[in-house]
């Protein structure tokens, strides 16, 4: 008779396991000691103006944030409200006190006037999503 074992390797610093990956959707049945272990994205801002734009422009803005949280952060998704905007969050997770961004490129073409987008992040936080915003005054020309 053979028996064969799984070979585990240690975790090394910075890996996430499966005690990073929390339910946010269920976070407030959690009790105060287990909400406190969440982690916590805080943005430097969720807004962000690019002012007077001609319209064909690419425009690009990093928000900026930072896991204030006491475990790893995990963004799972970054999702722009139409096809103009696209956002690129960072892959791997983030540890309490490290800062992240994420990156968002507007497409002014075939915009005109004040235009206003929205990207919603997922995240292993409570709340589970969080709303940036970007604005622009986009014209046919300067």
């Amino acid at each position: 008779m053979f028996i064969a074992g799984c070979h585990n390797k240690p975790a090394k610093e910075g890996d996430f396991t499966v005690d990073d990956v929390h339910i946010p959707q269920t976070a407030d049945g959690l009790s105060k000691k287990e909400a406190e272990k969440m982690p916590v994205i805080t943005f430097e801002n969720t807004t962000y103006d690019f002012g007077e734009v001609v319209e064909g422009e690419r425009l690009t803005y990093a928000f900026k944030f930072k896991n204030t949280g006491k475990s790893n952060l995990i963004i799972y998704s970054s999702e722009a409200t139409c096809g103009c905007t696209t956002s690129q969050p960072p892959k791997a997770p983030v540890r309490p006190g490290e800062s992240g961004e994420i990156t968002v490129t507007f497409d002014s073409k075939g915009q005109k006037g004040n235009v206003q987008k929205r990207i919603l992040v997922g995240a292993n936080t409570y709340p589970a999503e969080t709303i940036l915003t970007i604005k622009a005054n986009v014209s046919s020309s300067k």
